[in-house]
């Protein structure tokens, strides 16, 4: 307990890695595949690509689906994901087509929509500890790769037809996809193995690289038809609560424009060691923003939850989306944890307020951090509150 936290994250670690380190002792791995994936950047060009797989056999879908994850405990996550074993098998980003059993069968798990046996031989026992990350979801134990064999997998049928599609870009693959109603963390997997885009340009795209990237294009196509869309007539502040962060979702009557603000507090990921809270912003305007948001994969994930909300109103607004991380926080999950949050907040009622000052009073009540400094850390609150309006003259 000497980092102070409420609950110790080492031992959180090390009691569910002492649960899974019996199953996993022997150079040899049999169970069922999700299916899971996961392309490594450290070396980028070169990189470990390789299943994920845990030691038991059966329906295994749920352990990453986390579309699924709503009522999940931070020890729940740790728990399920730190059985997925990481196979690991160094390739060139660009060797796609490379003639390889291991990389052929790797890309086959990515395209599957049901769970998959799988056998593993390593060269050496896996090893190391459950690796947890904020942009990708956690796994257990590594190791590399002698042999790989997978049962004949099911493909989803939708991300076939775009993986033989060889003229086809990305970008519309995974557009394409998603308005067909598949799960983004599955578009998410095909895209890190190469599986869309024209022929000479696929290459193999880093894990935490995939989901943002997918997260961005997803969101800026909604954009699109956000823009067009009447403004809301109201006010909405949504609220929401889960693994010890709170989320309010503010829906202004405006035209578009964005802007995501996390606070972290003593102890948790992004601020372990401080002795005050700090907070971090990234925003775009209408015209949308050049560079990559400061506050990095969290940002277009939020973006792609507000986006589809509107989307299916039919309607244009504001949007300001407020995150505070408590201490309760005390291990990261990943990127769907932002997004997921944030399509839940927007699931629920939301309080309607005739003003921005009543819109204020609400963030006053639910969140511990004073309003006043939420403002000072807003581009779009300050913006609203100092700017004066043509309709004011």
């Amino acid at each position: 307990m000497l980092c102070g936290k409420e609950r110790c994250p080492v031992l959180v670690k090390f009691f569910h890695y002492s649960k899974v380190q019996p199953l996993i002792d022997d150079v040899f791995l049999e169970g069922s595949s999700p299916p899971s994936i996961f392309v490594g950047r450290i070396g980028y060009p070169k990189v470990a690509i390789g299943p994920l797989v845990p030691p038991f056999a059966g329906d295994t879908s749920y352990i990453d689906l986390p579309e699924l994850w709503e009522n999940v405990t931070i020890d729940d996550i740790v728990k399920f994901r730190s059985h997925l074993i990481r196979g690991k098998y160094v390739v060139n980003v660009y060797d796609v087509e490379k003639r390889d059993k291991i990389v052929d069968f790797t890309r086959e798990l990515a395209l599957a929509r049901n769970s998959v046996d799988t056998e593993m031989l390593f060269e050496k026992k896996p090893y190391g500890r459950i690796a947890l990350y904020d942009d990708a979801q956690p796994h257990g134990p590594s190791a590399p790769i002698r042999y790989l064999d997978i049962s004949n997998p099911k493909y989803d049928h939708h991300i076939e037809k775009a993986y033989y599609d060889t003229d086809l870009k990305a970008r519309d693959a995974v557009i394409e996809l998603y308005r067909k109603g598949v799960l983004v963390s599955r578009i998410q997997k095909a895209f890190s193995v190469g599986a869309f885009g024209e022929k000479k340009y696929r290459r193999f795209v880093p894990t935490r690289w995939s989901i943002t990237a997918v997260d961005s294009m997803i969101g800026e196509e909604l954009m699109k038809n956000t823009k067009q869309y009447p403004l809301i007539n109201e006010y909405r502040v949504y609220k929401y609560e889960k693994l010890d962060n709170r989320w309010i979702v503010i829906f202004l009557p405006t035209t578009w424009r964005y802007e995501l603000i996390e606070a972290w507090y003593p102890k948790t990921t992004w601020n372990p060691y401080g002795k005050s809270i700090s907070m971090f912003n990234s925003y775009e305007f209408y015209k949308g923003r050049k560079t990559y948001a400061e506050i990095g994969g969290c940002y277009y994930a939020a973006r792609l939850a507000v986006n589809e909300k509107l989307n299916q109103e039919r309607r244009q607004a504001g949007v300001i989306v407020l995150r505070e991380a408590h201490p309760g926080y005390i291990l990261p999950v990943g990127v769907w944890n932002v997004r997921e949050a944030v399509r839940a907040a927007l699931k629920r009622e939301y309080t309607k307020c005739e003003s921005l000052k009543e819109v204020l009073e609400e963030i006053r009540k639910f969140m511990d951090i004073p309003v006043e400094r939420w403002i000072k850390n807003s581009a779009i609150l300050k913006d609203l509150l100092m700017q004066r309006r043509l309709e004011e003259f």
